[in-house]
């Protein structure tokens, strides 16, 4: 997948992640967001792969280094972030400070405790949903 199709998707994800976060699980509401969340799903296992070989969320996090910065802070370094979770992190970090030489560490941490949360309310979502699409 060329980057600006990268881009495109994860900007589409990150909207949809915001959007369904701001229901409960089960919520009519969060029908259509769940919706755009299951098909980029679908078109990630069926389209061209975004790496050689994606990383799950335990393996993206021991696989990126962090690096003592001399302004005192520790950072990241972008280009040391696999895809696509390289382009995730910078969709929700839009509006985050950071130094020239890469993003301040604390802010690489949060954004992966976050996305395990928002993994699970996104399941959630989709069990409650499935339950409701499922014939009685």
């Amino acid at each position: 997948m060329i980057y600006e199709e990268l881009r495109k998707l994860e900007s589409t994800r990150r909207r949809a992640l915001w959007e369904i976060a701001r229901f409960v699980p089960g919520d009519p509401k969060a029908a259509d967001a769940l919706a755009i969340l299951n098909d980029l799903d679908d078109e990630e296992r069926n389209g061209k792969p975004l790496t050689d070989k994606a990383l799950d969320l335990n393996e993206v996090r021991d696989s990126v280094p962090v690096q003592h910065h001399h302004c005192g802070v520790d950072i990241v370094l972008e280009m040391t972030i696999p895809q696509p979770w390289r382009e995730r992190f910078l969709h929700a970090s839009i509006g985050s400070t950071r130094v020239a030489d890469g993003q301040y560490a604390h802010d690489w941490e949060t954004f992966l405790s976050k996305w395990e949360v928002e993994m699970a309310h996104l399941k959630r979502h989709r069990a409650l949903r499935a339950n409701v699409d499922r014939p009685s």
